[in-house]
C-alpha cells in the first residue's frame, strides 16, 4: 500500500517534476531495481581507506576514493541501462549526520550535498536512460546499525537527525530513505525528521525470520506505530540487509506479521548470508552466495509478495544485480 500524502510540495516548482517521476515509476514500472552493496565493497578494496565517522562519504574529496566509489555506481549503472529497468541509487551518506561529519573535521564541506552531486553527474551523462534513474538520501540510526541497545529515543531522534535530513532535502534529492534501522523508538524519531521535509521517504528495517526489529518489536506494531505517529507518512517501507529465506519466514510469520506489513513492505535489499544479525555483524569474512541463487531467490520473492523495488546489501557486487536484473527481465516475457 503506497502513500502519495508524502508529495504535497509547494516549494520550489521544479522539485515535484523528479519526486513525480518516482511515483510514476512505482505505479508504472513493474519492479525498480536497487543497487547492491557499496561500503561493503568499498571496504574490501586494496588502498581505500573509509573514515571512522563518516564511512565512505568523503571518499568524494579524494582521487582514488572517488574513483572507487565512481566504478561500483557505473556498475550498476550499466546493469540498469543494459536491462533497461528503473535504477534506485543511494547517496554515499548513511554516516552524515551534522555530528559524524563534525568528527571527522568536516564541518566546511557540505557532504550531504556534494555527494548528491556526485551522483547526479553521473546520472546525467546516461542520457535518457537518466529519467529511469532515482536518486534517495540515504540516512541510518546514530549508533551501531546492528545494536538495538544503542538507539535513540524518539524525541532524540527527531533532533538528532533532522539536520541531515535537510541537507538531503535541500541538495535536491528525488526522495529520502532510512536504512538498516534496528529499533522503533529511534525510527519514529528519524520518520517524523524525514516528514518535516516533504519529500517523499522510505524507512527500512534490518528484520529477524520472526518478522520482528532487531530490538524485538513486531513489524505489525513497529509499521502501526510509524503511521500512525508521523505525519504525511512513509510512502512505503523496505527490509535490507537480510537474506532473503530469513525475510520470507518474517514476512509470513503469523504472530509478528500480517496482510497490512505485506502490503506496506515494497521491496527488500538483500544480503547474501543466512545468518543473524549477530552472527553477521561479528563475521570476519564476507560470506558470500552464488549470484545465480541470490538472483533466483529474490526474483521468486518479487513476484510472489509483489515487491516493487528489489535490491543487494551486503555480500552483493554487480554480478548478483546483473543476474538479478536479468531474471526480472525474462519474467516479463
Amino acid at each position: 500500500m503506497l502513500t502519495t500524502e508524502c508529495c504535497s510540495i509547494s516549494e520550489p516548482m521544479k522539485e515535484p517534476i523528479r519526486h513525480n517521476t518516482f511515483l510514476q515509476l512505482l505505479e508504472t514500472s513493474a519492479t525498480i531495481l536497487g543497487e547492491g552493496a557499496v561500503i561493503e565493497r568499498l571496504r574490501r578494496m586494496p588502498g581505500i581507506c573509509l573514515d571512522e565517522h563518516v564511512v565512505n562519504s568523503a571518499l568524494i574529496y579524494d582521487e582514488a576514493g572517488r574513483s572507487a566509489l565512481e566504478t561500483i555506481c557505473r556498475q550498476y549503472l550499466e546493469i540498469g541501462r543494459t536491462y533497461d529497468l528503473p535504477l534506485l541509487l543511494s547517496t554515499p551518506t548513511w554516516r552524515a549526520a551534522q555530528e559524524h561529519i563534525a568528527a571527522a573535521g568536516l564541518s566546511g564541506r557540505d557532504l550531504n550535498g556534494d555527494n548528491f552531486r556526485f551522483l547526479d553527474a553521473l546520472r546525467r551523462e546516461y542520457g535518457s536512460y537518466g529519467s529511469k534513474v532515482i536518486i534517495c538520501g540515504l540516512m541510518s540510526c546514530r549508533g551501531d546499525a546492528y545494536k538495538a541497545a544503542e538507539a535513540l529515543t524518539t524525541a532524540e531522534a527527531r533532533t538528532f537527525h533532522a539536520w541531515q535530513a535537510e541537507a538531503l532535502a535541500s541538495s535536491g534529492v528525488d526522495l529520502l530513505l532510512a536504512s538498516t534501522l534496528p529499533a522503533l523508538s529511534e525510527a519514529i524519531g528519524l520518520a517524523q525528521a524525514l516528514a518535516a521535509t516533504g519529500l517523499p521517504y522510505l524507512i527500512s528495517f534490518v528484520a529477524r525470520p520472526e518478522g520482528t526489529l532487531l530490538d524485538g518489536t513486531p513489524l505489525k506494531d513497529a509499521i502501526s506505530a510509524i503511521d500512525n505517529q508521523t505525519s504525511p507518512q512513509p510512502l512505503a517501507y523496505l527490509i535490507n540487509c537480510t537474506h532473503a529465506s530469513n525475510f520470507r519466514r518474517a514476512m509470513f510469520n503469523e504472530q509478528n506479521s500480517s496482510a497490512l506489513v505485506r502490503k506496506r513492505v515494497i521491496g527488500l535489499l538483500a544480503n547474501t548470508a543466512a545468518l543473524s544479525p549477530e552472527e553477521l555483524d561479528n563475521s570476519s569474512v564476507l560470506v558470500e552466495e552464488e549470484p545465480e541463487l541470490f538472483a533466483a531467490d529474490v526474483a521468486a520473492l518479487q513476484k510472489e509478495l509483489g515487491l516493487r523495488i528489489v535490491g543487494g546489501c551486503c555480500g552483493t557486487d554487480e554480478r548478483h544485480i546483473d543476474r538479478l536484473a536479468r531474471r526480472l527481465v525474462e519474467s516479463k516475457t
